[in-house]
């Protein structure tokens, strides 16, 4: 036991530049304390003792502001980091290394009984708002950007942006972004691409500004150009 808290201390000082000691993350760590909590119900909804469970779940709920289900499965250093308004559902299951940032959530999309929240694979990196979706599978070491919203399952060393979710990265080894670089606009990059097209024909046909329709006006350039959606 004293090794794995001595692993997920030196995982967490690791991944978070702001950690400045240990004594600091075991005072002042909401995502650690959510999951002590996490553990010892997790404990008491294995022996059938699912009311304490959740009543100890409730509890740190209250304290920390993330909502773990102690029937969840979270593998070994799992790092919660900043957690406020993190969610997880009863049936998800999280692998090890994974990292979350707030207001992630980990949901389902069914009333039914059985599996109906995500499965994450190992050393995943999960965006701040991101919300994954139904019981779908994360593969390992993928990367999920912020306020993603994933309805579909993505294969291992992927990268996911945008609403809906977009693989712009797809099974390649080392696809991780640098921690200072911006992700992508897929759906803008597709946009400038399809202008592009579109000038290279109106500058082949000779069509000129004023014969474009006029909802495409715009002050600088007289219509719209693929640079506009790129920002």
């Amino acid at each position: 036991m004293f090794k794995g808290l001595k692993d997920h201390l030196q995982f967490i000082r690791e991944h978070d530049p702001a950690a400045r000691n240990t004594f600091e993350i075991i005072l002042t760590y909401p995502g650690l304390h959510a999951l002590w909590g996490y553990r010892v119900a997790h404990k008491f909804w294995n022996i059938r003792l699912k009311m304490i469970a959740r009543m100890i779940s409730f509890m740190f709920r209250l304290f920390t502001g993330i909502e773990i289900h102690p029937a969840a499965k979270i593998g070994n250093r799992f790092f919660i980091d900043h957690g406020m308004g993190v969610v997880i559902g009863e049936t998800a299951e999280v692998g090890d290394d994974v990292i979350v940032y707030q207001g992630v959530t980990l949901g389902g999309t069914s009333h039914e009984k059985g599996k109906r929240h995500p499965t994450v694979g190992d050393h995943t990196v999960i965006g701040a708002g991101a919300i994954i979706l139904g019981p779908i599978t994360i593969g390992s070491h993928c990367r999920i950007g912020a306020n993603a919203v994933v309805l579909k399952s993505t294969p291992p060393n992927s990268i996911v942006v945008g609403v809906p979710g977009q693989i712009i990265v797809r099974s390649k080894k080392e696809s991780k972004l640098n921690d200072d670089e911006q992700m992508p606009d897929a759906i803008g990059l597709t946009l400038v691409a399809a202008l592009k097209r579109l000038e290279k024909i109106e500058a082949h046909l000779d069509i000129s500004p004023s014969e474009m329709d006029s909802g495409m006006q715009c002050p600088r350039h007289g219509i719209w150009r693929g640079e506009d959606f790129s920002i």
